[in-house]
């Protein structure tokens, strides 16, 4: 004897018996072949209401689906008996206007589950009560909760909501509940590839902003390296000759005499928030430069203008500014509270770190910024860097630290002489204490000045 596992046990098994588990196999099946196959959840859910009408041979069926925002529900209605359908149709109209006008956000369209499938059950009861129709529901949970419900209606007064009945609509419910978390999962994941292609975006325009390669200063060998720890990074640095605006063209060369800006920032946080400032921030300061004020004056511009767009954004910007002329070899500067440069002198080995008074861009729009100058000779080297290279960190937790990054940088100009090496040898010490598998926790950036 072969047993039907929705059936009860002690039943035979006879001719229908089989015939109505083939059909009840045969839809089950269709459905799986929907929830495997269906794209959209819902193609899925217009077929359902007949789905579940058949398997368990009531007149009518209907599901109420909710989404995880709380929005007006997905419906789908099915009726073999089109006698009783406007009826049950009034029913389920009616809960939404009453529910709507109760206990709705008009603004949103939004209602509440529970709230509405009392409404609609109340309106439902009615008919039973009437002896038009009878209905049975099974509830579509999910790990967030009820999101909905699968009914069913029937008129014939002999029919009988059975276990094997209740056992199959659950089936369904269940099934259901996987569909509505795939549907999800493919919504969330399509958004994700939607962020993912915008923040690329981003990062190829940051790309773009920064410097290409290192500008051909008289007298000074110059080298950046530029490492960010997510796609799109906080850190900028930049170099601005003091004529740029005037150079409409490749074909026109910069002025032996010129002089250079030389800066580098970064911004509170990682990521594209952190990227987009950083994009604004070299967009001001580039046209803070074409007016031809101190570097000082410039911090202090540049403050006041980006204080009001970071005021309410809880991030702010350091920055360390300077002008280099390469006929007398001065530096002139000004620090909005960056990690201030360290100078190597060729002559007097030892380290000088160039700072001035000044706050971070954004606190404060009164502040006032310190400058100062400094004389290079030949053979002296001048690093900027962001905090990411000390802050790197090992598998123990400990950070390179600022003692760690000076003694590294001074070894490497006493055994290099170019500053390409003395770039490469910093950030090899930087990785060796770091390890190979500890991953980058934020972005590292210095630029090296050597004076030849």
């Amino acid at each position: 004897m072969v047993i039907n596992p929705f059936f009860d046990l002690q039943e035979p098994v006879t001719d229908l018996a089989n015939q109505k588990q083939e059909k009840i196999h045969e839809i089950l099946e269709s459905l799986g072949f929907a929830l495997r196959n269906f794209k959209n959840l819902n193609q899925y859910l217009e077929i359902l209401p007949s789905m579940i009408t058949r398997i368990t041979d009531a007149d009518a069926g209907l599901v109420v689906l909710f989404r995880k925002n709380g929005q007006l529900p997905a419906q789908e209605f099915y009726c073999r008996n089109k006698t009783n359908c406007e009826q049950v149709t009034r029913s389920i109209e009616k809960s939404l206007r009453q529910i709507l006008s109760t206990l709705g956000d008009r603004s949103s369209n939004t209602i509440y589950w529970p709230e509405f499938e009392a409404e609609l059950q109340q309106n439902l009861l009615k008919l039973g009560n009437e002896g038009r129709i009878s209905f049975f529901a099974v509830k579509i949970v999910m790990d967030d909760g009820e999101r909905g419900c699968l009914y069913v209606f029937s008129d014939k007064p002999d029919y009988v909501w059975s276990s094997d009945r209740q056992k199959l609509l659950q089936i369904v419910a269940d099934q259901t509940a996987v569909a509505v978390i795939n549907d999800e999962l493919t919504v969330e994941l399509r958004r994700r590839d939607l962020l993912n292609q915008e923040v690329e975006i981003g990062a190829e325009i940051q790309e773009r902003l920064l410097p290409r390669q290192c500008p051909d200063i008289p007298g000074v060998e110059v080298t950046a390296c530029y490492q960010n720890a997510n796609r799109v990074s906080g850190d900028y640095y930049d170099f601005i000759p003091a004529n740029y605006d005037r150079l409409s063209s490749s074909s026109q060369k910069l002025d032996r005499d010129n002089k250079w800006s030389i800066t580098i920032g970064d911004v509170m946080g990682k990521g594209v928030p952190a990227g987009l400032i950083m994009t604004m921030t070299r967009g001001m300061l580039r046209a803070e430069v074409l007016n031809g004020n101190s570097p000082a004056q410039i911090l202090q511009h540049l403050n006041r203008v980006m204080y009001i767009d970071l005021e309410n954004s809880s991030r702010f910007v350091t920055l360390f500014y300077s002008e280099y002329d390469p006929t007398t070899r001065i530096l002139s500067y000004s620090n909005a509270a960056h990690n201030p440069p360290l100078l190597w002198r060729s002559t007097n080995p030892g380290l000088t770190m160039l700072d001035t008074p000044g706050m971070l861009i954004g606190l404060d729009p009164e502040t006032t910024y310190g400058e100062s100058q400094v004389q290079l000779e030949s053979g002296d080297v001048l690093m900027y860097y962001t905090d990411g290279l000390t802050d790197a960190a090992n598998e123990n937790g400990e950070r390179f630290d600022e003692e760690n990054l000076q003694t590294a940088f001074i070894n490497a100009c006493q055994n290099y002489q170019h500053s390409q090496a003395i770039i490469d040898q910093v950030f090899s010490k930087i990785r060796t204490f770091a390890g190979d598998k500890q991953e980058q926790s934020d972005d590292m950036t210095a630029v090296v000045l050597r004076v030849v």
